[in-house]
């Protein structure tokens, strides 16, 4: 969970930019958006494949 304490004469602006750079961080709107629409299994295996191959390459190089 992100969690922002506002110190001494801080800004709305720079306490809000650093709830989003923790947020995305944290990893929280990836998982959001794989969690938005149902996935069947035969999607979830192709998303998976897809990963492996990228990693694959990444670490070809």
């Amino acid at each position: 969970m992100a969690q922002v304490i506002l110190h001494d004469n801080e800004s709305i602006e720079s306490a809000l930019r650093r709830f989003k750079r923790q947020v995305s961080q944290a990893g929280i709107f990836a998982d959001m958006k794989k969690k938005r629409h149902f996935e069947t299994p035969s999607e979830k295996a192709k998303r998976k494949a897809q990963e492996q191959r990228k990693k694959r390459r990444f670490r070809a190089k």
